[in-house]
């Protein structure tokens, strides 16, 4: 007995043009940015206000030197209550991730959904000559996912 293939017809054509797409195509540029100096008080309000995850944390050059949060907040609100110390006096610097991964602009969408896949993340910073220039999410991914449609990935 031979092993049977189990993959259907194909719907269309496949379309060379969804597979040039990059994380350019599909980033944001307005992004909230956060300093190692900032309060953590200061971040919890900007992560409600603007309903975010967390943001990357800049020098004044725009080098990414880390992530916050919510997570990293919540650490910190948690710690603050154990100890029963204040939180005004507690920076981002003390609470911030600083393994960054980052990804280049020219990243394809499709190996930067993987990444996503593998790392768990649900953002990363878009970073090219050493700055940072957009951010990208899950969301994006999702978002660039529905312009394209059928099992062709065509685009729109």
């Amino acid at each position: 007995m031979g092993i049977k293939s189990f993959q259907g017809n194909q719907v269309g054509e496949a379309n060379v043009e969804a597979e040039k797409i990059t994380v350019k195509d599909c980033m944001s540029q307005s992004m909230i940015l956060f300093k190692k100096d900032q309060s953590i008080i200061e971040v919890v309000e900007t992560l409600i206000k603007f309903r975010v995850s967390g943001g990357p944390v800049v020098d004044d050059h725009k080098h990414v030197i880390g992530i916050i949060s919510e997570g990293d907040c919540v650490k910190q609100i948690s710690e603050s209550r154990y100890y029963n110390m204040p939180m005004e006096d507690t920076s981002v610097e003390k609470y911030m991730s600083r393994e960054v991964e980052t990804v280049s602009p020219d990243v394809n969408l499709f190996d930067v959904a993987n990444l996503f896949l593998k790392s768990k993340r649900r953002r990363f910073p878009v970073v090219e000559d050493g700055k940072i220039i957009g951010i990208v999410s899950q969301k994006d991914i999702l978002r660039t996912a529905l312009m394209l449609k059928g099992f062709s990935w065509k685009h729109k």
